[in-house]
C-alpha cells in the first residue's frame, strides 16, 4: 500500500502538468484544487525539488514548475522517492537491497521466490506509468514540452 504522502506527491505532479508550462503554480492552489494539507504539501514539494522533479520561483508570480515532461515521470520514481524501495522484501529491493535477517538460503527461499514475480509485476506497471499517462490525452497533448 502506498502512503498518503505518496498518493499526494502524484496529485501534486499531476496539479503542475496540467497548469501552464510557463507559469509557476503556487503551493497554496496546488494544495486548494488537490485537497492537501499545505505544510504537508511544503514538505513534499521539497523532496521532489531535491530529486529534480520539480524547481520553485520565489517572488510574487513565484511557484512550482515540472523540470522534466509528464512523460518522463513515472510512478516507479516517485514511490520511490517518497515511499522508498517499491520491494516487499528486503532482499528484492533493486536500490535498497540487503539479506533478510532470518534468511538461511535466500536462492532457495519459497518466500522470495513468490515475492519476486509480485515485485517484478508491480515494477513493471510503475516504472512505465507516467505522469502524462495519468492525465489521458490531455497529459500527453502538451507533454512535449519540457521547462528549461
Amino acid at each position: 500500500m502506498i502512503s498518503q504522502k505518496a498518493k499526494y506527491a502524484l496529485r501534486a505532479l499531476i496539479d503542475l502538468a496540467e497548469a501552464s508550462h510557463d507559469d509557476p503554480v503556487q503551493i497554496s492552489d496546488i494544495a486548494a484544487s488537490q485537497d492537501i494539507p499545505r505544510k504537508f504539501l511544503e514538505q513534499i514539494l521539497l523532496d521532489l525539488k531535491h530529486q529534480g522533479l520539480v524547481a520553485s520561483r520565489r517572488g510574487k508570480a513565484g511557484g512550482y514548475i515540472l523540470l522534466r515532461a509528464p512523460e518522463a515521470i513515472t510512478f516507479g520514481e516517485v514511490l520511490r522517492i517518497i515511499d522508498g524501495p517499491l520491494a516487499p522484501l528486503p532482499c528484492l529491493s533493486k536500490t535498497a537491497y540487503h539479506r533478510c535477517v532470518d534468511c538461511k538460503d535466500e536462492a532457495a527461499c519459497q518466500i522470495r521466490r513468490v515475492f519476486a514475480g509480485a515485485a517484478d509485476a508491480t515494477r513493471g506497471v510503475l516504472d512505465k506509468a507516467t505522469i502524462a499517462d495519468a492525465m489521458g490525452d490531455a497529459g500527453r497533448a502538451g507533454a512535449a514540452t519540457v521547462l528549461a
